[in-house]
C-alpha cells in the first residue's frame, strides 16, 4: 500500500522542475489529442492549417519550457512566446497556446532582476506580431488585437500580485522571527540576571564576612562551606542556560516556583541577611507563571537587601489569594534609597515587566521611616 504522506514529504522535496513538469505534460498532451486539433487560442483570424512536421516543434517550444517557469521564468516566457508566434502565423491555433499565460503569469510571480525589460520586451513582441498577422490578411482589427493584449496583461498582473504577497508574508515571517528571536533573548537575560546576580551577591557578602571570622573556626568553616553550596547552584544554574543556547539541545529552562522561597530565604539568611518569612495560604496548583514571578520578585528584593541593606532586618510576606499572589519585601535598613554605583536598575525594571506582562501591578520605592518595600499583586489567571 502506498504511504501518501511519504509520497507528498519526497513531492514537496522534489527539485521544481520536477513538480512543474507534469503542467508542461498535460498541454502537450491536450495538444496532440486529434479532438483538440485547432480548437486552441486563435489570433489574428488567419485560415487554420493543419498539422505537419513544424507542429511538433512549436508545441515543444509552447509547452516543455513551462517545466523551468519557476526556475528560469523568463527563459520559459521567452521560448513559449516564441512558439506562439509561430503558431499564430502558420495558423495551427494549438490548444498549447494558453501556455502564454501561465508563462506570463509566472514571469510576473518569479521574474526578480529586469522586470520591466521583460515586460517591455514582451510588448514589443506582441505589436511585431499584431503587425505581422495584419500584413497577412488578419481580420481581428484594433479592437481584438487589444483585447488579447489586456487578457495578457492580466495574468502578467496577476503574477505581480502574487509576487508581492509573497514577499508580504516572507516580510511577516522574518518580522515574526526576529520578535520571537528577541523575546528569546530578553528571557534568558532576565534569567541570567536573577540567577547570577542573587548567587554571585550572596557570594561576595559572605567572603567579605569571612575576613573577620579568623578567630571563630567554626563560624568561618560555616562560612566557607555556604560560599562553596552557593558557587555550585550557580554554576548549575549558568550551565542550564548556557545549553539553552545549543540550537541542538532541547531542555528548557528550570523554572522555581514559590514552594521554593523557604530555600531561598535559608540562603539568603546563611549570607548574613537576618530575615523573617511569612505565608498566608496555599498556592494554587496551576498558578505557572505567577509562581515564577512571585519568586522572581522575592529573589530580586532580598538580593537588594544583601547588597544595600546588609545586616539589616527584612520582612519577607507572602499571600495566596484564590485569584492571585500578593508580594511584599520590606528591608527595615536605609542603604536602599541610594542606587549602587555597580547597580544597573534592570532588576527592578525586569520584575515590573514580568508582572506587567501578567496583568499584575508592581511598586518598588523607599517609605517614610527609611524602609525599602517591594510590593506586587500577579494575578494567578488570566485577566479580562
Amino acid at each position: 500500500m502506498i504511504d501518501l504522506r511519504r509520497a507528498s514529504d519526497l513531492w514537496r522535496r522534489s527539485p521544481v522542475t520536477v513538480r512543474d513538469l507534469p503542467l508542461a505534460l498535460v498541454f502537450v498532451v491536450a495538444s496532440v489529442t486529434p479532438a483538440l486539433e485547432s480548437h486552441g487560442t486563435q489570433l489574428g483570424e488567419l485560415p487554420n492549417r493543419p498539422f505537419d512536421a513544424l507542429t511538433v516543434i512549436v508545441v515543444g517550444l509552447e509547452c516543455l519550457p513551462l517545466a523551468v517557469r519557476r526556475r528560469w521564468p523568463a527563459v520559459c516566457l521567452a521560448l513559449v512566446s516564441l512558439g506562439f508566434v509561430i503558431d499564430q502565423l502558420r495558423g495551427y491555433h494549438t490548444v498549447a497556446g494558453a501556455a502564454l499565460a501561465v508563462a506570463l503569469l509566472s514571469a510576473g510571480a518569479y521574474v526578480e532582476r529586469h522586470r520591466r525589460l521583460v515586460l517591455l520586451l514582451a510588448c514589443t513582441a506582441y505589436v511585431m506580431l499584431a503587425l505581422a498577422l495584419d500584413r497577412l490578411g488578419s481580420s481581428e482589427g484594433v479592437a481584438g488585437f487589444t483585447t488579447f493584449f489586456l487578457v495578457m496583461a492580466i495574468a502578467w498582473g496577476a503574477g505581480s500580485w502574487l509576487r508581492q504577497t509573497r514577499a508580504a508574508e516572507a516580510e511577516r515571517r522574518l518580522r515574526l522571527a526576529e520578535s520571537t528571536r528577541d523575546a528569546e533573548r530578553s528571557r534568558i537575560a532576565r534569567e541570567l540576571h536573577d540567577v547570577v546576580t542573587h548567587h554571585v551577591t550572596a557570594m561576595v557578602i559572605q567572603a567579605e564576612a569571612a575576613r573577620y571570622l579568623t578567630a571563630a573556626p567554626d563560624r568561618l568553616d560555616q562560612t566557607l562551606t555556604a560560599i562553596t553550596d552557593t558557587g555550585r547552584r550557580a554554576i548549575a544554574d549558568l550551565r542550564q542556560m548556557l545549553d539553552l543556547l545549543n540550537p541542538d539541545h532541547s531542555t528548557e529552562i528550570r523554572t522555581p516556583s514559590v514552594g521554593e522561597l523557604g530555600t531561598l530565604v535559608e540562603q539568603t539568611r546563611r549570607a548574613g541577611q537576618p530575615v523573617e518569612f511569612t505565608e498566608d495560604g496555599r498556592p494554587q496548583e496551576s498558578a505557572g507563571s505567577a509562581e515564577v514571578t512571585a519568586y522572581r520578585v522575592v529573589q530580586e528584593a532580598l538580593t537588594n537587601a544583601l547588597k544595600y541593606d546588609h545586616g539589616a532586618r527584612t520582612l519577607v510576606h507572602v499571600q495566596y489569594g484564590p485569584r492571585e499572589i500578593s508580594v511584599e519585601v520590606n528591608s527595615a535598613g536605609s542603604g536602599s534609597r541610594t542606587a549602587s554605583p555597580g547597580g544597573s536598575g534592570r532588576g527592578l525594571a525586569g520584575l515590573r515587566e514580568r508582572v506587567g506582562v501578567l496583568g499584575g501591578e508592581f511598586t518598588a520605592g523607599p517609605r517614610a521611616g527609611g524602609d525599602f518595600v517591594v510590593r506586587a499583586r500577579i494575578p494567578t489567571g488570566p485577566t479580562s
